[in-house]
């Protein structure tokens, strides 16, 4: 891939127009592809992506998914991907990208929630919805690696929450990446519909099998009515051989509620884009993020919350901790427009170092356009503080476990705001095991050295 990259992809993507020639969504590639010839890969010299780069990522000589789920990928390793939770849950499997229907299954009746293949809802009945909505993002994501997912959208799923209806089995979507005989990237495309007073929790993760690198370049919308609730939870942990670049975009296109939650724990490069596009008066949204980041894994959370009209109300809460040669980034915009008058919107962002190996670099950003609002950004960067520290020392509290303590302090209320109570105890467990293994490396480092 080394050799040229918009040569590879022009292959790959004249392959595909090809093979599918479906009216509204090739159109739809093809727009993505001409964008992708003119940006190209994003570099340091982008605003955007200033502290991430991703180019030599794309040095590599990636199989590219086709048009089918490798059926390389066994019920077993599905299994190896479930999370706590997942017997009352709807279940949707993507495998290289693709959803996979053989290996998913859907708990809550038709009448309540539609699943649909993408190209499906695009040629029936869903049509209009699908062409309304679908691509929105690129809006606000100018880059040329969210023009390259547009650009393949092939395999995509389709999901409609039904007007009032309350979907009680929450929607689990499990991302493999078959990495087992070569190098793989996946580019997953996902539409949410979420109609009036209907609610829906969603939550992704995503989990690499085999030694090779996987790169998973993720786009995944969602479109929220009036008086609805959606709650979008996603969970990183996986190897050190995973990339990621994925963008959550939620459009409240009604007076509505979103809340959101990331937990970054482990893998390669990977970026988050999080955006909330308020389009109505009245919308109220959430937005969470902890990353606790060891070895050389770097985490890039860009977030994006835009008040088109008033009386809006967001709260926005990130933290990190990083260790070992670990790199950490927040860049988080807050836009209130002209005609947003009376919106409130909060915006908090700290870190710890562990390490003096370790960095993180954080950019907090209003930009205000309306005289009558409460706005207010803030970030943080330090150590643990020395004086609890030195408290709970004095109590006959080990250094390890003190440190655990005020780490797992630090961490609760970003993990306190998931919801699903499995989901949550889950992630209480493994930052436990995370901040404890931390812990006793970085403590044995400091016992040699004293040696």
């Amino acid at each position: 891939m080394e050799k040229n990259n918009l040569e590879y992809f022009g292959e790959k993507f004249n392959l595909l127009q090809a093979e599918d020639a479906d009216n509204f969504i090739s159109t739809i590639r093809k727009e993505g592809f001409n964008s992708f010839n003119k940006k190209g890969l994003p570099t340091r010299r982008n605003e955007e992506w200033k502290y991430t780069s991703v180019g030599d990522l794309f040095k590599k000589e990636y199989s590219f998914a086709g048009n089918k789920a490798d059926s390389g990928i066994s019920k077993h390793h599905v299994d190896e991907i479930r999370l706590p939770g997942y017997e009352n849950a709807n279940e949707l499997v993507f495998i290289n990208g693709k959803y996979a229907a053989a290996f998913s299954t859907i708990r809550t009746a038709k009448e309540q929630l539609i699943v649909l293949p993408l190209e499906e809802a695009a040629n029936g009945i869903y049509k209009d919805l699908v062409n309304a909505h679908l691509g929105k993002s690129s809006l606000y994501i100018q880059d040329g690696i969210h023009a390259l997912n547009t650009s393949f959208i092939y395999g995509g799923v389709f999901i409609y929450i039904v007007k009032g209806q309350i979907i009680g089995n929450p929607i689990y979507l499990y991302h493999l990446s078959d990495a087992q005989q070569n190098h793989i990237l996946s580019q997953p495309r996902s539409l949410v519909y979420v109609e009036k007073s209907a609610k829906v929790q969603l939550v992704e993760t995503y989990k690499t099998i085999g030694s090779m690198d996987s790169f998973t370049n993720e786009v995944f919308e969602v479109v929220v009515n009036e008086n609805a609730i959606i709650e979008y939870y996603k969970f990183q942990n996986d190897s050190v051989n995973a990339s990621q670049v994925g963008t959550t975009h939620i459009r409240q296109i009604g007076k509505s509620y979103a809340h959101t939650a990331t937990v970054s724990l482990n893998g390669g490069i990977i970026r988050n884009n999080t955006n909330i596009i308020m389009e109505v008066a009245g919308n109220e949204a959430h937005m969470y993020g902890l990353y606790l980041l060891k070895g050389n894994t770097h985490v890039d959370n860009h977030t994006l919350v835009d008040n088109t009209m008033p009386n809006c109300f967001s709260n926005e809460l990130y933290k990190g901790v990083m260790d070992e040669k670990s790199t950490g980034v927040f860049s988080g915009k807050i836009f209130v427009r002209p005609d947003a008058q009376k919106t409130n919107a909060y915006q908090t962002n700290n870190n710890i170092l562990l390490s003096d190996d370790a960095s993180v670099n954080t950019k907090p950003q209003l930009e205000i356009f309306a005289d009558d609002v409460k706005c207010s950004h803030g970030c943080t960067v330090g150590r643990l503080d020395e004086e609890a520290l030195f408290y709970l020392r004095t109590r006959g509290i080990s250094k390890e476990h003190a440190q655990a303590m005020l780490l797992e302090a630090f961490a609760a209320n970003v993990i306190e705001q998931v919801k699903i109570e499995p989901l949550r105890k889950y992630a209480e467990q493994i930052i436990i095991e995370r901040l404890s293994e931390t812990n006793s490396s970085r403590l044995k480092v400091e016992a040699e050295a004293d040696i």
